[in-house]
C-alpha cells in the first residue's frame, strides 16, 4: 500500500475512491489530525487494509471487498487467461478472513464471485469493476432512503445519542444512523448529537465528530460511560446507532458499548433506533447468539494514542462487537422498510419484501 494525495478533497463522501484503476482509501486511522489515502493495487493489499482499519464499518467493508475481487481478477487474467477463476480462490479467501463479524463483507464477496462465475471467455476486470461500483452506488441510494425513513420516526425537536461512527466513512456515502441524522437535522428535528467516544479505537470523537462538524450539525462528545447520566438529564428521545450484522430474530450486532447503551436507554424511556441496510440482515443465524464477535488484540485496549495507559503485567479482553437483544430495540430502519418491535416474523416480512 501507498500513499497518494489525490486530486480531491479528503472527506467522509470519498473514503473510497476507484480512480486510474487502482483502488484509493481515506485512512481512516489518521483522521481526524491527517488526511491521507492509501492506494491499493491487489486483493492482498485490500484484506490488510480492512483488517487493519484503514476502513471500518460494515457497508464501506463490503464495498471495499467488492473492489478488491476487481484487483485480484486483474492480476489472476495476466497470470492465466484460461484459469483465472481458479487462482481466485485464494484472494476470495484472504479477503473473507479479514474481518469475520460484518456480514456485508460476504454478502459482497458472494455477489462479485457470482458475477464471476456467470462469464464467459475474455478479460473479466471491466465487469466486474461495473458490479463493484453498483454495489457502490446502490449503497448510497440505500441510505438515503433510510435516512428519510428513520427522520420520519422523530416527531418534533429533540437531541439523541449514537455509538461509534456509521456515517459515510462507515458506507459508500452519506451514512446509516448518521444518515437518518443528517436527514432529520436537515427537516429541523435533531437540536444536538452526543457522540459516545467509543473506545478503544475512539470512532466517534475521531470520525462521527469529524463528519458531523464538517456538515455543521451540532455535536458534543461524551465518554461512553457518561451516556446513562446525560440520558438522566432529559431531552434525549433517541439512541440511533448502525450495525454489522443483524440476525433473522432482530438481534443486532454493533460496536463494543451499544449493549449497555440499549440497557441504559430502556432505563431511561429512550428509544434505539437501529440503521442498516438489508445486506446487513442475516437471516440464515437464528439469533445474536450464533454472530462470530471478532477479539483483537488487547493492546488497543492497554494503549491509547501509542502510549501505554495499562498496568505492566495485566491482559485486557477485546471484543469489538456486542449483541443487543431485540426487545431492546425500538425499530430496525432498512432500505426495504422499518420494522417496529423487531422479532423473527416481522423481520421475515420485511427480507422478503
Amino acid at each position: 500500500m501507498e500513499t497518494k494525495a489525490l486530486d480531491i478533497r479528503a472527506d467522509a463522501d470519498h473514503a473510497i475512491v476507484w480512480r486510474n484503476d487502482r483502488l484509493y482509501l481515506l485512512d481512516q486511522r489518521l483522521l481526524p489530525g491527517e488526511e491521507h489515502y492509501l492506494e491499493l493495487h491487489a486483493a492482498d493489499d485490500t484484506a490488510v487494509a480492512i483488517h487493519d482499519m484503514v476502513v471500518r464499518g460494515a457497508p464501506a467493508i463490503g464495498i471495499t471487498a467488492a473492489y478488491g475481487v476487481v484487483l485480484a481478477a486483474r492480476r489472476c487474467y495476466a497470470q492465466s487467461p484460461s484459469g483465472w477463476r481458479d487462482l481466485m480462490a485464494h484472494d476470495y479467501s484472504l479477503l473473507a478472513r479479514s474481518r469475520p463479524t460484518a456480514v456485508n463483507l460476504f454478502w459482497a464477496l458472494d455477489r462479485m464471485k457470482r458475477v464471476a462465475d456467470g462469464l464467459s471467455a475474455g478479460d473479466p476486470e471491466q465487469r466486474l469493476l461495473r458490479e463493484a461500483g453498483a454495489i457502490h452506488q446502490e449503497d448510497v441510494a440505500a441510505n438515503r432512503t433510510m435516512g428519510d425513513l428513520g427522520a420520519g420516526l422523530i416527531k418534533g425537536s429533540t437531541s439523541v445519542i449514537t455509538h461509534c461512527n456509521a456515517g459515510a466513512l462507515a458506507t459508500g456515502g452519506y451514512g446509516t444512523a448518521l444518515g437518518v441524522v443528517r436527514t432529520a437535522y436537515a427537516a429541523g428535528k435533531i437540536a444536538m448529537v452526543y457522540a459516545d467516544e467509543t473506545r478503544p479505537w475512539l470512532q466517534g470523537s475521531r470520525l462521527t465528530a469529524w463528519e458531523l462538524a464538517r456538515d455543521g450539525i451540532p455535536v458534543t462528545l461524551l465518554t461512553d460511560g457518561a451516556a446513562a447520566s446525560r440520558m438522566a438529564q432529559g431531552g434525549i428521545d433517541w439512541v440511533i446507532v448502525g450495525s454489522d450484522r443483524i440476525a433473522a430474530n432482530g438481534d443486532v450486532a454493533n460496536k463494543i458499548g451499544t449493549y449497555n447503551l440499549a440497557v441504559a436507554a430502556h432505563y431511561h424511556g429512550v428509544r434505539v433506533m437501529v440503521v442498516a441496510p438489508t445486506s446487513t440482515v442475516d437471516m440464515s443465524l437464528a439469533s445474536g447468539a450464533e454472530i462470530p464477535i471478532e477479539i483483537r488484540a488487547p493492546s488497543e485496549v492497554l494503549q491509547c494514542g501509542g502510549r501505554q495507559v495499562g498496568a505492566g503485567g495485566v491482559d485486557a479482553w477485546n471484543p469489538v462487537f456486542d449483541v443487543t437483544p431485540a426487545e431492546l430495540v425500538y425499530a430496525i430502519v432498512t432500505e426495504r422498510g422499518v420494522v417496529r418491535s423487531p422479532d423473527r416474523e416481522n423481520m421475515a416480512r420485511m427480507m422478503a419484501g
